[in-house]
């Protein structure tokens, strides 16, 4: 693992966030000395599942995202889990923050559902990427390229399928923040 010291590490999340996509990336970023941070919709507790529909813990953040501040990250993830995803597309500050991720070029790493928030936020088009199978078309329709593959860096875009893909996402983050 690398040594990420001095990097910090932002998560969006809404309720409903798949368990794994959250807490893995969380965890192996801290533990590689990664500041990594929590920021919800509203500020609030969240609640993470399993398999979109099992809940398992509630957890605590460190912030709404009205407290995130794009310029201070060093890269940005966007876990998914398809009730937290389709919250988060809808959210003109999430959509905001991406767009500002983007333009800044900072690494931002989206898995699973997650790729919604880049349809919605419209920064798909012209970018190759990765999402759980279903978004597929989603994708396509606005205008980036889907490929079925583990993990798809396209510039400072990190996307991969699913929380069986979690060890090539989070190597790439890794790779990411440390190039």
């Amino acid at each position: 693992m690398s040594d990420l010291s001095g990097k910090t590490v932002a998560i969006i999340v809404s309720d409903f966030v798949e368990e794994p996509e959250l807490v893995e990336p969380r965890d192996q970023l801290r533990a590689a000395g990664a500041t990594v941070t929590i920021y919800s919709v509203s500020g609030d507790p969240v609640q993470l599942v399993q398999g979109d529909t099992e809940p398992t813990q509630k957890i605590d953040v460190d912030g709404s995202l009205d407290d995130l501040d794009p310029g201070s990250i060093s890269a940005l993830v966007v876990p998914g889990g398809t009730v937290n995803a389709d919250r988060l597309r809808v959210e003109s500050r999430a959509q905001d923050i991406a767009r500002d991720v983007m333009e800044r070029r900072v690494p931002l790493a989206v898995i699973c559902h997650g790729p919604w928030l880049l349809v919605s936020a419209g920064l798909a088009r012209g970018r190759q990427l990765t999402s759980f199978h279903t978004l597929a078309d989603d994708v396509r329709n606005a205008g980036g390229t889907w490929t079925d593959d583990e993990v798809v860096v396209d510039r400072n875009l990190i996307t991969s399928r699913s929380p069986e893909d979690l060890p090539a996402f989070i190597k790439a983050i890794e790779d990411a923040l440390t190039a």
